[in-house]
């Protein structure tokens, strides 16, 4: 099949009596139905007003495969049914819809449309009220603010998403990880061998301080040839709120002590990410079985620490911290 003859065929919406039959080459008009709507609508459980027909169009965009929007190239069978890039090698050539052979058919007259299309964010019920084009949607969708955080909890994989306020509450009742109020913490760690570590022993203690939450690292991993143990804080929130806060953490015996003093990470960084970087207090094997004393045949750490606030002294210029006891 030539391409100037190919043809996208599909109702737009069961009350519209509109068939969407256009030719690659056809030029769309920027003020057609596709246009941005006017206003950007706010948060709240219901879309912007003026974008039900870009949404109804945004269906045509969607793979009847995986369900996820089609970007180019967008492929079709020789009846009109239409399915992504990823989707065409999953089933092996072959239409989904009529079983017709795919072929190297491209819906390009579909891809014309998507470039005149203008949707809401779609995280707007979440609070986004940015209208993007169709091609820009998905990265910002990325890196949007208002989309949901993953569940840090580090012991398993856990696929939970939500904001805040939710995830706090799961961290509480399904994880059952221990909540403390005040921005101080003191901690011990006791292992009973000190050389095993597999399967990566770790503890996360959540603190509500300043009015928001932060995640509290403690675990043993392999680096290299030898165990070591590392203490570190995520923001519960995203990185520019994360910078407005420093905590230090300490840990010592014998009359020696290790401090370490830094930025919490946002937890829109992996904790694997985090740790990976080294980005805490980390504490060698010997330095630890040092500080605990004794015959070196148990793990006995004692981890203390404080967050605080340090706001912008705008008279002179510089940072005064701002203790929470």
């Amino acid at each position: 099949m030539e391409l100037d003859s190919v043809e996208c065929v599909s109702t737009i919406d069961e009350g519209e009596a509109t068939t969407l039959l256009l030719h690659h080459h056809h030029h769309h008009h920027p003020h057609g139905p596709f246009s941005k709507p006017n206003g950007a609508g706010g948060g709240g459980g219901a879309p912007p007003q003026g974008i039900s027909r870009s949404t109804s169009v945004h269906e045509l965009l969607e793979c009847p495969v995986c369900t996820n929007s089609m970007y180019p190239p967008i492929h079709q069978c020789q009846n009109g049914h239409t399915l992504c890039s990823t989707c065409k090698l999953r089933v092996h050539n072959r239409c989904p819809t009529c079983r017709q052979e795919l072929g190297d058919i491209r819906c390009l007259a579909l891809e014309k449309v998507a470039e005149s299309l203008e949707l809401p964010c779609k995280y707007y019920s979440l609070g986004c009220p940015e209208i993007f084009p169709y091609y820009s949607k998905l990265k910002h969708e990325a890196q949007c603010n208002f989309r949901p955080y993953n569940c840090p909890y580090a012991g398993s994989e856990c696929s939970v998403v939500g904001d805040i306020p939710f995830l706090v509450a799961h961290l509480r009742d399904d994880h059952k990880v221990d909540m403390h109020s005040g921005c101080t913490f003191n901690h011990r760690y006791v292992k009973s061998n000190p050389r095993e570590v597999e399967n990566a022993t770790w503890m996360l203690t959540v603190f509500n301080c300043f009015g928001q939450y932060f995640c509290l690292h403690f675990e043993a991993f392999q680096l290299g040839m030898a165990p070591v143990y590392m203490a570190f804080l995520r923001f519960m929130g995203d990185d520019n709120d994360a910078r407005n806060f420093t905590y230090s953490l300490e840990v010592g015996g014998n009359g020696r002590k290790l401090i370490w003093e830094g930025t919490p990470r946002s937890i829109r960084d992996s904790h694997r990410k985090v740790r990976d970087s080294h980005d805490g207090l980390i504490i060698q094997r010997n330095m630890a079985l040092f500080f605990s004393g004794g015959d070196r045949k148990e793990l006995k750490l004692r981890v203390t620490g404080r967050i605080w606030k340090e706001p912008l002294n705008l008279d002179g210029g510089v940072c005064i911290p701002n203790l929470c006891t």
